[in-house]
């Protein structure tokens, strides 16, 4: 039998704890409103100076980064460590809010995996803006109307997302930090909807090539339907008879979905990488990756000729990717991904090599690797 009294102790224990959390958090908060008197007073000290462009900057990528690694390196449990960042990930995003909330851009309608990562990395506290496209998430950063954008750039089993890589091409947003998303779709259905019923399957093309294998096998004869977001799939299958839609649990609650089928992805380990891009470069967090546009003359050994100089000075490459060059017929431009800052001394001795060598060299940021 459990004894009563030393239950009632433990939740006494946890009550007084709460408070002791309560009080902490309200301390921090106080702090982060003091960071942000003293970010307005340096920033009307420098205008004074005769430094008219100065501005507040609130968010700092890489103090986040280094925050988060050190709670999760001194983590001793029973909590995993993960779970811990992400407790304080929303502290972190409320506080901020108290500074100034953030307006973050990502690939809509609402209920997508983008609004999924943007909501890791900033936070309930950030504002999300929901756009229709990636070119629209590009356009709302560089104009100001937003602060960062989160777009998809890599899926493991799919691949690269060729429209972001190509919107990095003209755009003169930098790269601040990166987000790594589980990936886990259900078939999703309006309530009652009975499995004889449904005529047509709707999600992302991405989402559809994910799940082919599992859809070749249960529904084979069944209609599916490329749309822009596994988002607008949901909506559609929310309002129209014999849709199912292929997404995952934040849009299945958004839109009041059961679901038909869970984890229906071919791969269990399925996982889509986004980017956070901004305006203002990120200095280094000590744990940092890089990414460059760079575009090489048409001869014999031009590739070994870029990726030289990464393996002489010990480098590692993380990712590799090959577009189409949009001024050259059957000329190339290469994304290249890879460990370092372009601070640091022997990547900038790479960066100098590379422009050498390069028709185009453009660096698109320096950045915190994904924490969670």
């Amino acid at each position: 039998m459990t004894d009563t009294r030393t239950l009632d102790q433990v939740r006494a224990d946890i009550d007084a704890i709460d408070q002791e959390i309560q009080a902490l958090i309200s301390r921090r908060a106080n702090c982060a409103l003091r960071v942000a008197d003293i970010k307005l007073e340096q920033v009307q000290a420098a205008r004074e100076r005769g430094e008219p462009d100065a501005e507040v900057v609130y968010y700092r990528p890489e103090r986040e980064a280094q925050v988060l690694q050190r709670i999760m390196e001194r983590n001793t449990g029973p909590l995993q460590s993960e779970n811990v960042a992400h407790i304080f990930r929303e502290i972190m995003s409320a506080c901020l809010a108290l500074e100034r909330p953030l307006q973050v851009a990502y690939l809509g309608p609402e209920g997508t995996f983008t609004q999924a990562a943007a909501i890791k990395h900033f936070g309930h506290a950030a504002i999300p803006v929901p756009q229709n496209t990636i070119d629209g998430v590009f356009s709302q950063v560089e104009s100001g109307e937003c602060n960062y954008g989160v777009v998809p750039v890599e899926n493991s089993t799919e691949g690269m997302v060729s429209h972001t890589l190509d919107n990095f091409m003209d755009s003169p947003l930098k790269i601040s930090g990166e987000v790594e998303m589980p990936i886990v779709h259900h078939l999703l259905v309006a309530p009652e909807v009975e499995r004889e019923s449904i005529v047509k399957i709707c999600a992302h093309q991405q989402a559809l090539a994910q799940c082919r294998n599992w859809l070749d096998l249960h529904w084979p004869s069944v209609e599916r339907e490329a749309v822009s977001s596994n988002g607008e799939a949901a909506r559609i299958a929310a309002t129209a008879p014999g849709v199912a839609a292929v997404a995952g649990d934040m849009a299945a609650e958004l839109y009041g979905l059961d679901k038909l089928a869970k984890g229906i992805e071919d791969y269990p380990d399925n996982t889509t990488r986004f980017l956070v891009v901004g305006r203002e470069e990120v200095p280094p967090s000590g744990r940092d990756k890089t990414s460059i546009i760079v575009s090489s003359r048409n001869k014999p050994g031009a590739l070994f000729t870029l990726l030289d100089p990464f393996r002489r000075a010990g480098v590692s490459l993380t990712r590799i990717d090959t577009r189409p060059s949009r001024t050259e017929k059957w000329a190339y431009v290469f994304f290249i991904e890879f460990e370092g800052h372009l601070q640091d001394q022997n990547i900038r001795e790479i960066v100098a090599e590379l422009e050498e060598q390069s028709i185009l060299m453009k660096p698109l940021g320096s950045y915190p690797r994904a924490v969670l």
